[in-house]
């Protein structure tokens, strides 16, 4: 009865929340390397690489990017150097820094908001953007 071991496993199931959770990346949190995930991603912190989402992406006051932003929606506050592609709404919010070229199905600037780049807007312009991203990783 109590020398009875349970059967373990060394497979490790990992349960997912079906995209419904926010990924949250601190500020003073350094990470190098690429992000994907399906749900809402918020950064505080600096990410040295591409970040890619099937859901809203939020860049806090104090989150910096080096790097690719891929996704639904997105929320700029912080600095980003690299190209944005989003499409549906993408807003360039307070005293955001963005260096880099903006693909957008709709775009939404705030007067304190400082961008540097080329802008491309309507869903059709995503989709060839997203598609020239395809062919260029094969």
């Amino acid at each position: 009865m109590f020398n009875t071991k349970k059967p373990t496993t060394d497979m490790i199931v990992e349960k997912t929340n079906g995209g419904n959770g926010t990924t949250l990346i601190g500020s003073g949190t350094t990470l190098k390397g690429d992000i994907s995930s399906n749900s809402d991603l918020r950064i505080d912190g600096t990410i040295i690489g591409n970040i890619s989402s099937n859901a809203k992406i939020v860049i806090g006051g104090s989150g910096v990017v080096e790097g690719d932003i891929f996704g639904n929606n997105a929320d700029i506050i912080g600095k980003i150097s690299g190209n944005i592609r989003v499409k549906e709404l993408l807003q360039l919010r307070e005293d955001c820094v963005v260096n880099g070229n903006i693909f957008a199905g709709k775009l939404q600037v705030e007067p304190t908001a400082t961008f540097n780049g080329q802008c491309h807007m309507g869903a059709n312009v995503v989709d060839m953007a997203s598609n020239d991203m395809v062919a260029t990783a094969k």
